[in-house]
């Protein structure tokens, strides 16, 4: 005979997970997120239900099994598994031990229709009104970098690739075949740098330190003084940094700064915030054949100091979030992308809010 745990036994695991600080409960602290209601039941295509059926899951608690996924990493079915497992998960989400739990089909098809609808752009900038409305405003200048975020890398031939990349579907591909390859994403390469070891040319340095990646990028602004992330865009890894630039501008930053590597330094760009009353900080590129001027080098080392920022943005989505895009095109990735970044911004807030105050 199954023995269920009692009112008071719930109330003890509960607080034993409050004291171990349950970073869901934080986050349950310190935002409402029955601010994404409206835009939430504006992206979902709901039935009215004349035909009978189970009513749908309240839209509220399905985007924050999305948070939770995020937060995680977790695929739709061990979403599922863990919510029905973990206690603290359970909480976040509002849900009872008898209450029903949303399967991994609930999770995929929800997670869909916010794809169609194109409203994880719309969910970000609704976070970013009430981080605004609670004192967050961006200021200090600007911080805009890109970085790339692997995805699963398909098995062509070379036919097939040369097709893809020019933007085509091979005719040969099965239906099945068309919704199991990422024809969106792309390859790059991915530079690193190190000091050349004696009797190495610095060729032989760049050759081994260029590591060949397939996926998506997750451009991205930032403000100086908080660290949010103010906007983003996600394109293929081949698309260049600097021509995102635009789209990244923060009208509302309260300086003029903004802060960018050398990939961002063009003429075209550099005229665009010109004409928005903006000051360029951008990295400057080593002369080739020549070693970079003093003067510069400190410039750089000055303005990359800035500029590190971003990186720590970046290395909490990927170290802490463990983020990969497992689904396949570029308008899920856009989705996974925004999810984490919104994400991200939740976390943050959660620090500024809980941090110890200074005696």
């Amino acid at each position: 005979m199954a023995v269920y745990p009692g009112l008071f036994d719930l109330d003890r695991r509960y607080g034993a997970l409050s004291a171990a600080g349950d970073p869901l409960e934080r986050l349950a602290l310190v935002i409402d997120f029955e601010l994404f209601r409206d835009e939430l039941d504006a992206a979902l295509e709901r039935s009215d239900r004349a035909k009978g059926g189970r009513p749908p899951y309240d839209a509220v608690l399905m985007f924050k099994v999305l948070v939770v996924q995020t937060l995680y990493t977790l695929s739709d079915d061990q979403t599922e598994y863990q919510i029905r497992d973990r206690l603290s998960f359970m909480r976040f989400l509002a849900l009872a031990l008898e209450d029903q739990v949303p399967d991994a089909t609930t999770i995929w098809l929800f997670r869909e229709q916010l794809t169609r609808a194109g409203a994880i752009e719309r969910l970000f900038a609704e976070f970013d009104r009430a981080l605004r409305g609670a004192g967050y405003l961006a200021m200090a200048g600007q911080i805009v970098d890109a970085t790339v975020v692997e995805a699963r890398r398909p098995r062509l031939t070379q036919d097939e690739k040369a097709t893809v990349k020019a933007g085509s579907v091979p005719e040969a591909w099965p239906k099945a075949k068309r919704a199991q390859m990422d024809t969106d994403g792309r390859w790059t390469i991915k530079r690193g740098r190190r000091r050349a070891a004696a009797g190495e040319t610095q060729a032989r340095v760049a050759a081994a330190i260029a590591v060949p990646l397939f996926g998506y990028k997750n451009h991205l602004g930032i403000d100086r003084r908080h660290g949010f992330i103010r906007s983003f865009t996600v394109t293929d890894a081949a698309t260049h940094d600097g021509g995102q630039l635009p789209s990244l501008l923060d009208p509302d930053n309260t300086a003029s700064a903004v802060w960018a590597d050398t990939a961002y330094r063009s003429a075209a760009n550099v005229a665009l915030l010109a004409r928005r009353g903006l000051v360029p900080q951008f990295q400057r590129p080593k002369p080739r054949g020549r070693p970079l001027p003093s003067h510069i080098a400190r410039g750089n080392a000055s303005r990359a100091r800035v500029r590190v920022a971003v990186e720590h943005v970046f290395a909490t989505q990927k170290c802490r979030l463990g983020l990969i895009i497992r689904s396949v095109g570029l308008a899920r990735a856009r989705t996974k992308l925004g999810l984490a970044n919104l994400v991200t911004n939740m976390r943050r807030l959660a620090w500024f809010e809980l941090r110890p105050q200074p005696a």
